[in-house]
């Protein structure tokens, strides 16, 4: 690999994960280009396991060497670089709101999807139960779309594209249940994230690197020797 590539950061991520999609979302929209290395979660590379012990995806592997294995961290991390859509909130208001509100979906909205989507991975749970609780969130989502086209702001910031890879993954449970849901606002915006060029571009489906050995320059899908 030539000299200029070596200076690229690794980057270890699954397809359809909502934590590496978020990541992959913000280091397409800061221009970061990155080394991807599609990986397969029943088959994980040991290079990345070296890395990361604990097996997640995303895993970032900086130049320098560092490792960012929180798909949060890697979102800031390439937003720091170069945020040219501004992502970032600039009032400290509205950071700690947005961070206060990822965090809350990350743990509690998280929690209630994974019992809703793979209630036979847990003992004793009731996935409609905790699709209402999951629901329940949602409808605070609803209030804040009620009354500004995106969570923060009238564009798309830091907080949409934290949150909306869940909100699909919830969503693409049951579809039509999700459909009849009385949260227009929601679904519109969930919609237009679907539909964005940034979205499509960065669920391009790749061979997975430890068969292929292909290195791929991401965003931008150039193969490289």
């Amino acid at each position: 690999m030539s000299e200029k590539y070596a200076n690229y950061p690794v980057f270890y991520s699954f397809r359809r994960c909502p934590y590496a999609m978020r990541a992959r979302l913000a280091i397409s929209a800061a221009r970061q280009k990155c080394i991807l290395r599609e990986i397969v979660l029943r088959d994980k590379p040991e290079e990345m396991l070296a890395l990361s012990p604990k097996g997640t995806v995303p895993v970032l592997h900086l130049p320098d060497g560092t490792v960012v294995d929180e798909s949060l961290d890697i979102m800031l991390w390439a937003l720091g670089q170069n945020d040219p859509q501004g992502w970032l909130p600039l009032e400290k208001g509205d950071q700690k709101v947005v961070m206060e509100l990822i965090a809350f979906h990350d743990e509690t909205f998280k929690f209630h999807l994974d019992r809703y989507k793979y209630p036979n991975r847990y003992q004793n749970v009731d996935g409609l139960y905790h699709r209402s609780e999951a629901e329940t969130i949602l409808s605070g989502l609803e209030e804040r779309l009620r009354y500004c086209e995106n969570l923060l702001d009238k564009r798309p910031t830091l907080i949409d594209f934290a949150l909306f890879p869940f909100v699909r993954q919830f969503a693409n449970v049951d579809r039509v249940w999700f459909d009849a849901l009385p949260y227009p606002h929601l679904q519109r915006w969930l919609e237009t994230h679907l539909a964005s060029g940034l979205f499509l571009s960065v669920m391009t489906k790749y061979r997975p690197w430890k068969e292929t050995g292909e290195r791929i320059v991401f965003p931008g899908e150039k193969i490289i020797p």
